[in-house]
């Protein structure tokens, strides 16, 4: 009987698994996103120079590039705020946004399949995902 491995997790796995070369700043970007959902590019540059040390902001741009065009990074960009990244990929979940804070967290497709909504017309595209983000107050703002 076949065994399905698990799908990698480790960074450098990743890496490999999409054909990308092993880089330190990638691997830490990796590591900054995995700790940090939704994270702004500034979030992944403080995170990679606290682990690597001296980078530059466009090396930085260039990796987050490089590891959503493979599939490894999802880029989100709620209206208002800066782009966001997160390593949640490969599924058609959505976002809710707090209009206040800025906080985002994730939310599955509840109903139907993928993609969640169906157009009313298509205009004769194929459809692949749907993406609806939600806005609210977050509880500690709505407090």
């Amino acid at each position: 009987m076949p065994s399905t491995a698990p799908a990698p997790t480790m960074p450098e796995d990743l890496l490999r698994g999409a054909g990308l070369r092993v880089t330190a700043a990638r691997v830490a970007a990796l590591r900054a996103v995995g700790e940090q959902q939704h994270a702004t590019a500034d979030d992944v540059l403080s995170s990679v120079r606290e682990e690597l040390g001296t980078v530059s902001v466009q090396a930085v741009y260039d990796v987050l590039h490089a590891l959503t065009d493979a599939d490894l990074l999802r880029r989100i960009e709620p209206a208002g705020h800066p782009a966001r990244y997160e390593r949640r990929t490969g599924d058609n979940h959505h976002h809710v946004v707090c209009r206040r804070c800025g906080a985002i967290g994730d939310v599955d497709c509840t109903v139907g399949h993928a993609p969640c909504l169906t157009p009313s017309d298509d205009h004769g595209f194929v459809v692949e995902t749907a993406e609806v983000t939600y806005w609210g107050l977050c509880p500690d703002c709505s407090a």
